[in-house]
């Protein structure tokens, strides 16, 4: 028999399963509690449970948790990245960022990659498996009892790409934002895709105004497809289109993930063309020198080259600012981090 992964459960979902197990349904509020506020990763931390209700739920449920495998602590901006284990043995990253408003937690929600963009470390090690509600939660959990800390903004930037694994990260958001929970509102969570169209429709029509980010990359499809496969089935125009109809419907400004790789995307025709792509649009450009990734032969653009990039925008109107490097010490970029540890076990 195949345990229950109770932690995934809506609070409505643990209530009938709670009473199906012939418990009143207050306990439910009770093991709601303990495993969203209080982050417990057993069920005998449950202390106002009777010993009896313990022993069913340990024999018939598990609680997913996060173990901390590596912990990295940047010595520039505090920024600390972790590498986690999970219950079969399989690795994610995150990473915890501080800001003026609070902590902020990039999260993984895949092991691996099916996306195989050239510029990411995480794609270079393939695609193992989908994460559960519960796992994504973990992560957060474990990093809130290690820190001593909460995380007041999420986002989904880690490992993975966020809407391949549409059902359970909707899972996860309706979790994280209950009031019962994590309670973080919807607007201080982000997803970023790399553009499957029809999840985004699919997203915006659910009405969880979490924030949308999309890594384009590249003002044109030729330019795109080079770098990310994904264009090559949806091409810019119909990711754009889809986008705009996530802003209408949500009301959310669309942020434009733009990772700037020196002598490839980071000319000023590339920034004309991208600010005519995104001329009228409600929406910020999100400059990101690309990370240095063994391998890929790409080097960020150079400061220079970085402002005159946003001055083209800014004269035709597209706000768009460079995103402050955290954590470049410690390699906080998802993916590199696990693919060390991988070959240091002797696992690629």
């Amino acid at each position: 028999m195949s345990l229950v992964d109770i932690k995934s459960m809506s609070h409505s979902a643990l209530s009938e399963y709670i009473c199906s197990l012939g418990f009143p349904k207050f306990r439910a509020d009770q093991i709601y509690s303990w495993l969203h506020q209080k982050g417990v990763t057993s069920f005998s931390q449950m202390t106002n449970l009777p010993k009896n209700m313990i022993d069913k739920l340990s024999s018939i449920c598990y609680i997913s948790v996060a173990n901390i495998e590596k912990k990295l602590v940047s010595s520039y901006d505090n920024t600390i990245k972790y590498l986690f284990s999970l219950s079969d043995g399989e690795y994610v990253e995150a990473v915890v960022m501080e800001y003026h408003h609070g902590y902020s937690m990039c999260i993984s929600t895949q092991v691996g990659c099916k996306m195989g963009c050239t510029f990411c470390a995480t794609g270079k090690g393939g695609f193992i498996r989908n994460l559960n509600a519960s796992e994504m939660l973990s992560q957060i959990h474990t990093a809130q009892s290690d820190l001593g800390i909460r995380i007041s903004n999420i986002v989904l930037m880690g490992m993975g790409e966020p809407l391949d694994n549409f059902t359970n990260v909707v899972d996860f958001l309706r979790l994280a934002t209950d009031e019962k929970g994590l309670s973080v509102g919807a607007r201080h969570i982000t997803l970023s895709t790399c553009g499957l169209v029809p999840r985004i429709f699919d997203l915006a029509d659910l009405h969880i105004p979490v924030n949308l980010a999309l890594s384009l990359h590249a003002p044109t499809d030729d330019i795109r497809s080079k770098t990310m496969p994904v264009n090559k089935k949806y091409p810019i125009d119909e990711v754009l289109k889809a986008c705009k109809y996530y802003a209408d419907t949500t009301g959310r400004r669309i942020t434009y993930e733009y990772a700037m790789i020196h002598g490839f995307n980071d000319s000023d025709e590339c920034a004309f063309l991208l600010a005519k792509k995104l001329k009228g649009t409600l929406c910020h450009v999100n400059l990101i020198p690309v990370n240095p990734v063994e391998g890929t032969g790409y080097n960020p653009s150079k400061d220079k080259r970085l402002a005159s990039f946003v001055g083209v925008l800014s004269k035709y109107n597209i706000n768009a600012t460079v995103r402050r490097t955290l954590g470049s010490d410690i390699n906080a970029s998802c993916g590199q981090l696990r693919g060390k540890n991988l070959k240091d076990k002797g696992g690629v």
